[in-house]
């Protein structure tokens, strides 16, 4: 073989992209630098029906569109938005979380019967008060961090580790407050349930701006472009050079943070934390991530999207309040929804979805 015929190798780590293609890396590496864009015309598809839900509310009661009642209604999805925030990055790395929803009252419940204690069941306060918040970011960590575990490491199922989680947790929470409702809140936690900043809800502002931070590290990290790239193909991802296993881990923890978070928001709402706190709620979140294109499988999916879906799906919910439908009605609303939403993902991809 002459000199000319020696083949080339490529320097450098190769990229995911370059792993999937065998193309060598340096002709990636424009590719590489330029940001992936997952905010696009698909997730406008839900401005649409957002408008169309505004303007019959409108008609319903012309109040619906005043500034109150959208900041009621921005109030009132904050705290599950953080689950539905948690539940994308979890469903883009390929994964499902549906212990979310316990840890979002098992996190505040712990935080609460620890630093405020119960008369009723006896507890008592063995933290301070201002420990509450990052006792109950510890608590969703160690859950995240756990699940995490269980899935990568001993490599069990991940829908089954979760739903175990679920009802393990649920029952915790139920042990350690004997069955009743906590109902003294520390300052902090009401404070993030129901202070203000600047004239604007501290909740709406934290929501938002998780959002906004999750938005920009998905489209515009080398982190987001990794979790898509697992997302998509987890074998080319750690062929790639991406350590998949820390990285799945390390969603989940997150994922158990927001959870937290969320949980604390909605106990500071109503000023205590029920034994039934987030009792079905992450079918919701499902719903909210499957409208807003999230796919189930992995790989697929924005922010804005899901926030897109958590709220419509509240819109409909105070548009259902203010015709007096009941309240159960969401439930089947719910379920049309994500029916509708797999149909025209079906059409609009030609994949199936298994």
């Amino acid at each position: 073989m002459s000199k000319t015929d020696t083949p080339t190798i490529p320097r450098g780590p190769v990229t995911p992209a370059a792993a999937e293609t065998g193309a060598p890396q340096s002709e990636h590496r424009t590719r590489r630098r330029r940001p992936i864009r997952w905010a696009s015309f698909r997730d406008l598809l839900l401005v649409p029906p957002i408008i169309i839900v505004l303007a019959v509310g409108f008609v319903v009661n012309e109040k619906f569109l005043s500034s109150d009642n959208l900041t009621n209604v921005l109030t009132a999805m904050s705290g599950i938005s953080l689950i539905v925030l948690a539940e994308v990055f979890v469903l883009i790395v390929g994964k499902m979380d549906l212990s979310l929803e316990s840890t979002f009252g098992l996190a505040p419940g712990i935080a609460i019967w620890a630093t405020m204690g119960t008369s009723q069941v006896g507890a008592f306060v063995w933290a301070a008060e201002w420990m509450a918040i990052p006792m109950a970011l510890l608590v969703g960590a160690i859950i995240g961090l756990v699940n995490g575990l269980l899935i990568v490491k001993f490599g069990l199922n991940g829908f089954i580790v979760t739903l175990a989680m679920l009802i393990a947790l649920r029952g915790l929470l139920t042990f350690i407050t004997g069955g009743f409702t906590l109902t003294k809140i520390p300052s902090a936690i009401d404070w993030l349930g129901n202070g203000t900043l600047l004239g604007i809800p501290v909740n709406i502002i934290i929501s938002v701006g998780l959002f906004a931070i999750g938005y920009l590290v998905l489209g515009y990290t080398t982190v987001g472009r990794s979790l898509y790239a697992i997302g998509g193909n987890q074998a080319a991802a750690r062929a790639a050079g991406i350590r998949t296993d820390n990285v799945v881990i390390g969603v989940l923890v997150i994922a158990g943070l927001l959870a937290a978070l969320g949980g604390l928001i909605y106990s500071g709402q109503f000023a205590s934390v029920q034994v039934s706190q987030g009792d079905g709620m992450i079918f919701q979140v499902f719903a909210a991530c499957v409208i807003g294109g999230v796919a189930l499988n992995g790989g697929r999916g924005s922010v804005v999207g899901a926030f897109c879906g958590i709220l419509i799906l509240t819109l409909i919910q105070k548009l259902l309040s203010y015709g007096g439908v009941s309240a159960d009605s969401l439930k089947f609303i719910n379920g049309g929804l994500i029916l509708v939403a797999l149909i025209i993902t079906r059409l609009a991809s030609g994949r199936r979805q298994d």
